[in-house]
């Protein structure tokens, strides 16, 4: 695809960071890759912290995506749960950043506004609006099917903030 942006979407989690890389090209999108980087839950919070990490930047490493957009954090009834969360979420800005990539973020309400079409739905839905957008996409879960969606959320988000400033000067 000519012009096209290499895009890392990542959905952050202590067991399981999803990622997804797609290209887009004005509004074409085409699947490169998706996956998860898991940690071993019966190491300590440091050991699977830099597991997150090393598993994220090979994952960067290998697809040289552009730009990177990560999920916020949802907070969770159980205050020990987000916490955990939201320190694999700082692995999830840090490593992009740190690869000098722009990284932008995501409410989940966004993503799912932008794949589905409204700002609620559920996990299959997310899965089955993946596929028809990228027939191509492989994903082995949830996590790298939100992912993608985080990807294309973000494809979708990037060409709307640049026309803004073109509109603006006309």
């Amino acid at each position: 695809m000519a012009n096209a942006i290499r895009i890392i979407g990542i959905d952050p989690g202590l067991r399981r960071t999803g990622w997804g890389v797609i290209e887009s090209a004005g509004n074409s999108l085409r699947f490169i890759g998706a996956g998860t980087v898991q940690s071993d839950d019966t190491c300590s919070l440091a050991e699977r912290l830099c597991q997150l990490h090393d598993g994220l930047v090979g994952i960067i490493q290998a697809f040289e995506p552009e730009e990177a957009a990560v999920e916020h954090t949802f907070v969770n009834v159980n205050p020990t749960s987000t916490l955990k969360l939201g320190q694999a979420r700082g692995i999830a800005l840090l490593v992009p950043a740190r690869a000098g990539l722009a990284v932008a973020e995501y409410t989940p309400n966004a993503v799912k506004k932008a794949v589905i079409g409204v700002g609620h739905g559920d996990k299959k839905q997310i899965q089955m609006m993946v596929k028809v957008l990228m027939p191509k996409a492989v994903y082995n879960g949830a996590d790298s099917a939100d992912a993608l969606a985080i990807a294309i959320c973000h494809a979708h988000h990037r060409q709307v903030t640049r026309r803004i400033p073109l509109a603006a000067a006309s």
